[in-house]
């Protein structure tokens, strides 16, 4: 295994331990989710389309695309999927006839939001647990990990919370 270079605030070990942070957390963070979609026969992908449509409604293909990083073909099956069993709904753009946009329909809002509790509790619980400052860092350290896009897409999904 090559040697991971270190820093002085920075360890191999603790790199190592914060890889395994983020696995574990991820893990338990998702598997709240988890129980739900596979009852419905959904996976981690409809779950995370339904996350993105229901943050903001009338997204287009193309930006959840690029959000998601997955291939055209990929997200055609997703959506496809949730279509058909009626979560997601597809409008033609207002301006531009040949785009689409995805809102969830009534059955989509309310799966979105059993899937939001669940992982909603999840968090406020370790938040709790660790602090007000703890979550201060944390957010930090997610933001540097981020690239440009995805921090741009947080800093605009969290000004539409507010107002």
């Amino acid at each position: 295994m090559p040697d991971i270079p270190e820093t002085p605030n920075t360890t191999a070990a603790d790199v190592r331990e914060a890889q395994d942070l983020l696995f574990f957390g991820y893990r338990d963070f998702t598997g709240a989710a988890d129980v739900i979609l596979t009852e419905l026969g959904l996976g981690r992908a409809h779950h995370r389309a339904l996350h993105f449509i229901g943050r903001t409604p009338g997204l287009p293909v193309s930006e959840l695309l690029a959000v998601l990083r997955i291939t055209k073909q990929s997200l055609a099956r997703v959506l496809s999927e949730l279509v058909a069993r009626d979560y997601v709904a597809q409008v033609q753009g207002h301006t531009d006839r040949r785009q689409r946009l995805l809102r969830l329909t009534a059955s989509g809002l309310a799966l979105e939001r059993r899937l939001f509790v669940r992982q909603r509790d999840r968090i406020a619980s370790a938040y709790a647990q660790a602090g007000p400052d703890a979550v201060d860092g944390f957010r930090a350290v997610m933001r540097a990990i981020m690239d440009d896009s995805a921090r741009d897409y947080i800093d605009g999904a969290t000004s539409q919370d507010e107002g």
